[in-house]
């Protein structure tokens, strides 16, 4: 039996349609704070239990007889993502699952600027702690994120940012697809397992890209760090989230995200989607 928790949310969503593809439903099962947002899957056969990681006394009944059980971490920017996630992992070695899989991210790392990838390197420890076999699927930075972080340059014609360097834009939907192409193979997928786009475009680059796709100029220009948050708090973001936010440009700086890895295109039996397919759409 497969288990997927936060299959709610668009990447797990996702990857359970996909799964949905290619094994019965009934061997399927999906954990959600609020079972009637998961009423799509029990349409369709897969058993919906009731699970959150705020509440540990919750999830040894909602984990329980999975063969592979999958943990999303929280999406939440002000929640204590270490202390839920190892809610999770205690909750799963306490009714034996026989493997956890876990959406990290590329380039997790204890000194990465990125505050998610300090989490995910601190849960990956505490997976291979655990005893129990693991695999964490370090996605590639999710390319639909562009929207946000390459800001209003439609509107604007400049993407302004306050650090840059490569990142291997990877297509959530891509993401979802390998995950369940994963838990279907039978193994063979032990510990950090990298799952990225085949290209790594800096900022500068998809500036570039863009020009060529909208067919007019447009610029790109590297700010001050403190002048780009002034703007950004100017604009309206609150300061926590700029603040949050400029760890991702720093770590890209860094070369985090700069890897590419050839084993979604194994995985998909195809090209992955690309930044310039993100840009386009």
């Amino acid at each position: 039996m497969i288990i997927i928790t936060g299959a709610t949310g668009a990447l797990n969503g996702a990857t359970v349609d996909n799964l949905l593809e290619r094994m019965p439903a009934s061997e399927i099962v999906v954990v959600a704070r609020d079972r009637a947002k998961a009423q799509r899957f029990a349409d369709l056969g897969v058993a919906v239990r009731q699970g959150d990681y705020a509440q540990p006394d919750s999830l040894p009944a909602a984990f329980d007889g999975a063969d592979q059980l999958l943990l999303v971490s929280s999406s939440d920017p002000k929640a204590d993502h270490l202390a839920l996630n190892r809610a999770a992992i205690d909750a799963a070695k306490k009714v034996a699952v026989g493997r956890i899989l876990y959406t990290s991210h590329q380039g997790a790392s204890p000194v990465t600027p990125f505050g998610p990838g300090r989490t995910h390197a601190a849960t990956e420890q505490l997976l291979a702690d655990a005893g129990v076999p693991w695999t964490s699927l370090r996605n590639g930075f999710y390319a639909h994120s562009l929207a946000w972080l390459a800001g209003p340059w439609r509107q604007t014609g400049v993407i302004s940012v306050p650090a840059d360097g490569p990142v291997s834009w990877t297509a959530r939907e891509d993401s979802a697809e390998a995950a369940a192409v994963i838990l279907t193979a039978g193994g063979g997928y032990d510990g950090p397992t990298t799952i990225t786009a085949t290209t790594a475009p800096t900022f500068a680059e998809v500036a570039a890209i863009a020009s060529e796709l909208v067919g007019r100029d447009i610029g790109y220009e590297l700010l001050d760090e403190d002048e780009w948050m002034r703007r950004q708090v100017a604009g309206g973001a609150q300061e926590f989230m700029v603040r949050f936010t400029v760890g991702m440009y720093q770590a890209a700086a860094g070369g985090f995200f700069a890897g590419t890895d050839p084993l979604l295109t194994t995985l998909l039996g195809r090209e992955p989607r690309t930044a310039r397919d993100a840009i386009a759409a």
